[in-house]
């Protein structure tokens, strides 16, 4: 009998581990990022490169089996969970002319091809989006009949309701959803309360709208100290001036109880970086994800290792036509640029 029992005890301490009571959590977590698609109606006074962003939708849903670079290599991508877009979904956010409601003309352009849940647009996969300062004022301060914020706020409910997020802020527009054990956050424009008063810039459109509030309370409620990694996202990078480095080191004091293992924006161009207040050691890893129609960002979070790559339109050509409007041309290929590959450190 008590050689049985010792068989017993045996047994299901070897397979705890298969059964997920023991050992490091099961994290395998490929998704991609982009921003600034700035759709504008085709007629636009300035041109438009709506195309080029719908080749890098196309390409983002051929991405899965794609080697990875060989430096951060051999295995391949596999199928992404979703897609984060960081803003300026659109050029003009509160625009109209002769009776056309152009903000809701570029809008649509949006969704046509990113859509929703990777089921109703062009793109396959689901879309997680926030606005930038182009997408318009918030909702109920737009003056030509459509905001883009309410927009966003509707499709968060739905989101929701599919079970593609599990929090959202009072005012519907920022949120959360977990991947694994990753904890994501989409801030918006940038993670504050509201603009200070001593930047100069349009307090309208600028208002973050209590994202600041919404994470600490996000992350206290759904991250504790479980040590586990998080992801947070937002418009602006710390090259903004207009989220200010007041703002930066309130932010950064906010988010240092946690293993933040990476903050994306958009706005101000493409590359990887790390940043951290003086005096600070700790510094947070960066991917300044530049514009949707040049490229986005693979990244897979996988046990302990986090890693990146640009993927990006090689040969991109800026022109202007005759009639002034800009235009871009592409050969065709693809390349990669900006690797990244780091530990997750206390996750």
């Amino acid at each position: 009998m008590r050689s049985l029992v010792r068989i017993l005890q045996f047994s299901l301490f070897v397979c705890l581990p298969c059964a997920g009571v023991a050992g490091p959590p099961v994290r395998e977590v490929t998704f991609l990022s982009a921003s600034d698609s700035h759709y504008r109606e085709p007629d636009h006074r300035m041109g438009c490169h709506n195309d080029l962003s719908r080749a890098s939708v196309e390409e983002m849903n051929r991405i899965t089996g794609t080697a990875w670079p060989e430096k951060l290599g051999p295995d391949k991508i596999g199928k992404p969970r979703g897609v984060v877009m960081l803003g300026d979904l659109i050029d003009d956010g509160d625009r109209a002319e002769k009776g056309r409601k152009i903000s809701e003309e570029q809008y649509k352009l949006f969704v046509a091809d990113f859509g929703l849940d990777g089921s109703d647009g062009l793109l396959k996969y689901p879309v997680f989006e926030g606005w930038g300062n182009h997408d318009g004022p918030p909702i109920g301060k737009e003056k030509n009949g459509f905001s883009s914020q309410a927009q966003i706020k509707q499709r968060n409910l739905a989101r929701k309701e599919k079970k593609l997020i599990s929090n959202i802020s009072e005012n519907g527009l920022h949120y959360s959803w977990d991947w694994d054990d990753v904890h994501f956050a989409q801030l918006n424009i940038y993670p504050a309360d509201k603009q200070r008063e001593s930047v100069h810039y349009s307090p309208v459109w600028h208002d973050p709208q209590g994202a600041l509030s919404f994470l600490k309370a996000d992350l206290a409620s759904n991250v504790g100290n479980s040590g586990r990694p998080v992801v947070l996202m937002g418009h602006c990078g710390f090259d903004t001036d207009w989220w200010v480095a007041a703002d930066w080191a309130d932010f950064y004091q906010a988010v240092k109880p946690y293993n933040v293992v990476l903050y994306l924006y958009g706005h101000s161009g493409t590359g990887v970086s790390a940043w951290a207040p003086a005096g600070e050691d700790k510094k947070l890893t960066c991917i300044n994800d530049g514009q949707a129609n040049i490229g986005f960002f693979v990244v897979n979070i996988s046990g302990d290792r986090l890693r990146a790559a640009y993927r990006l339109k090689s040969g991109v050509k800026s022109s202007k036509a005759a009639d002034g409007k800009q235009v871009q041309t592409w050969d065709g290929h693809w390349e990669w640029k900006w690797l990244l590959d780091k530990p997750l450190g206390n996750s």
